[in-house]
């Protein structure tokens, strides 16, 4: 039987220590032949502090790790008794059903993809009002027209003499108001 991806769900702020966990409890049953990967699926964000680009890691879907396996009664209690860990995600509690392969080369290829472009940290929406923290139009608040993640700009209408004026900023130079 080929292995699929289940998703097993741990202590949120625990999937790193239940990815270990796990990890560790494979090798010393000698039980690697039932298991693949053990992911926590993340992504590279990039937040802009200060003028200057931090990248770091953001969890897409906190408290679960994504284990890849053959299901069978030894290695679903392995998982099991795994500290930290609360149970699968899907099916039964006694027969947990695993994710499609659509699903998971869904999330393998958003991992992949996170770390290849990293994603900005925070998300703008078109209406949302924002307040310019950097350049010329520091201070001012505006309302966010067009949003270009490509690029990490966006078109902000800022009111300016009691007109509105569209102005092009990166994500850096404003901060949700």
């Amino acid at each position: 039987m080929a292995m699929r991806w289940y998703v097993v769900q741990a202590y949120s702020g625990f999937e790193n220590r239940v990815k270990k966990g796990l990890e560790e409890r494979i090798q010393m049953h000698s039980l690697q032949h039932l298991f693949g990967k053990v992911l926590v699926p993340t992504e590279e964000v990039v937040e802009l502090r200060g003028g200057s680009k931090r990248k770091s890691e953001r969890k897409f879907f906190p408290g679960y790790v994504l284990v890849q396996m053959d299901l069978n009664e030894e290695s679903w209690h392995l998982v099991k008794e795994t500290p930290r860990v609360l149970g699968f995600i899907g099916g039964t509690p006694e027969k947990p059903a695993p994710i499609s392969d659509k699903e998971a080369d869904a999330i393998l290829h958003r991992v992949e993809e996170g770390s290849e472009k990293p994603r900005p940290k925070v998300l703008f929406e078109p209406g949302e009002m924002v307040r310019v923290t950097d350049g010329p139009f520091a201070d001012f608040n505006g309302v966010v027209e067009t949003v270009d993640y490509e690029k990490n700009r966006l078109k902000v209408s800022v009111l300016i003499f009691g007109r509105s004026t569209p102005v092009e900023l990166d994500f850096g130079q404003v901060e949700k108001g």
